[in-house]
Parts: C-alpha cells; structure tokens; sequence
C-alpha cells in the first residue's frame, strides 16, 4: 500500500476539490489497520494488477468503503511526489507480468515530511459563479507543496493556489444552523490571533453567547439597515469570508456574499472543516526555506 492520504473537507466533496493531507494527520493506528486490511482484500479479490484507488470514510469510530477504482486516478502525481515511488512505473511493470517483489520497493512507511494537495479552482474567472464546494467537481488544476508541519504545507499550498491566507484584519462570519456551536472554536481561535469578528445576525449570536466580541452586520442591502457584509467585501474591509451555505436561499444573500469575495479576490472559505484547517495554518505556519522536489526525496532516503 503506497501511500494513505486524508481530505481537509468531509465526504460530500469531490476529492478533485478537496484539499488532501499526506501522511494522513488523524487517522489512528487502529483505523489505518484497518484500512490497510480494507485494501488488501479488495484488492485481491478485484484480482487488481497495477494501480488501485479507494476512497474510505471513518465515521463514529467505523471504517466504509465510498468507491474503489482499479485504475490511475490524479492523486497518483501526488502520491508519488510525497513517498518518492515511482508508482506510474511500477504498476506499468507490475502490468508487464513482473511480480511485487521483483520491483525491490522500500517497505511501507509514511515519509516524515507533510504534503498538501490543494485545488486550483476557476470561481475567479468566471463572474457570477458560486465558489460552494460539493459533489461536482469544478477544479482546473491543482498545486503540491511540502514541510516539515501541516500548517506550514497548508499556507504554502494556499498560497500557490492563489489564495493567500491573511495574517491579520477582519474575518466575517455567517454559518448555516448545523454549524454554528461548531464554528465557535474557530472565531475563538481569530479572536486569539488578533482577528476583529464581524457576522450575520444568526452567527453573531452564538458567538456573543460564547462571550466572543463580535459585530453584527446585515446581509443584504435595505432601507435604513446601514453597512452590509456586502458593503464591507467591496470596501476591502473583510480580509477572511468564513461562509457556509443553507438550504435554498443559499443563492440569495450568501450568494452575493461569496459573489463580492471573489470579485474582491478575499479568501471565500464554504466548509467549516476548510475554516478549521485554514485558522491552523493562519497560527502555526513557519517560514521555510526552499528546496526542490529532488532535494527533499534524497535527504528523506538518506535520513531513513
């Protein structure tokens, strides 16, 4: 098994637009046996000869399959570039007739170094587009970066998909029911870093609740209601959009929500795990130097 990854975003998203993690950070012992006895056996019993790809979720303490596919997929690059295994190579070997262990492959470990695969997605191109995430994908490319930490893998790879994460200002936030007990210990965490909290009248009650300073804001324009989210995305006064949609009016005001951060080129984040990962990556991330991909496989096979 060459490699276990693991998505920022919950199944929902395609995994074409979902940012990955390689090692995958929190998957226990227990349930990587698990998966690691999951795709063995579908493996055999597919009677695969070369490249499989299994999706698996873990929810409440189970292991399930979502999909496998005896094939190359995008996330082999990716793979390949992370371990240092010719993956493409083998399998095409493997296809050839030769066996596992005439390939003389290194035992299974997970590298040391954490690599991110992030999304590069079109929304910014397109006026009018909706940049909510969900089963269809809608990326057109995606971009790898690597560190010793995954707040540091994370801001990279933000960064090199165009998306910068801030490092201080204004965060707006307006989550849908579901999520809002949830989305308290990510405005605790901007508030730590120094963030000024602005929100929906829904949001901005949880938070004052949880005794977090926020200010409330409207949503869409009307008669005497004063600044609007809206106003303040186009004034360049919201460095960070924190926005998940609900139900069918999420093409009303968080449309036009989400529509003024991509016309203001603000980081529009839709799922509160993205905005978990994204709030880490803003407090931990390190700056590092630069190293090619060959650089860093030969010092990992030589520390190894």
């Amino acid at each position: 098994m060459a490699a276990v990854m693991q998505h920022v975003e919950e199944a929902g998203v395609h995994s074409g637009d979902s940012t990955c993690v390689l090692p995958a950070p929190s998957l226990g012992r227990r349930h990587a046996a698990e998966v690691g006895r999951i795709v063995r056996t579908l493996g055999g019993a597919l009677g695969v000869v070369g490249l499989l790809n299994v999706q698996l979720a873990v929810l409440e303490g189970e292991v399930y399959v979502l999909e496998a596919n005896p094939r190359a997929s995008r996330t082999v690059p990716f793979a390949s570039k992370a371990t240092g295994l010719p993956l493409v190579a083998a399998a095409c070997r493997l296809a050839a007739g030769e066996t596992l262990a005439e390939l003389r492959l290194p035992p299974e470990s997970a590298p040391t170094q954490v690599s991110v695969k992030a999304a590069v997605l079109p929304f910014a191109r397109f006026p009018g587009s909706d940049p909510v995430l969900g089963p269809e994908m809608r990326s057109t490319g995606e971009v790898m970066a690597t560190a010793a930490d995954l707040p540091t893998a994370l801001a990279k790879a933000e960064r090199s998909a165009g998306r910068p994460l801030p490092g201080e200002g204004t965060a707006f936030l307006s989550v849908r029911d579901a999520d809002k007990r949830a989305v308290v210990p990510v405005a605790a965490a901007l508030v730590g870093l120094g963030f000024r909290l602005v929100a929906t009248e829904g949001t901005a009650g949880t938070l004052a609740a949880a005794g977090l300073p926020v200010q409330r804001v409207g949503k869409v324009s009307r008669a005497g209601s004063g600044t609007t989210v809206v106003d303040l995305i186009r004034r360049s006064r919201c460095q960070l959009v924190i926005n998940t949609p609900q139900g069918a009016g999420a093409r009303g005001d968080g449309y036009r929500i989400r529509e003024a951060a991509l016309a203001g080129r603000i980081p529009c984040i839709t799922t509160l795990a993205g905005a978990a990962a994204a709030v880490d990556a803003i407090a931990h991330a390190r700056t590092e130097g630069a190293r090619s991909l060959q650089e860093r496989i030969d010092a990992e096979a030589r520390a190894s």
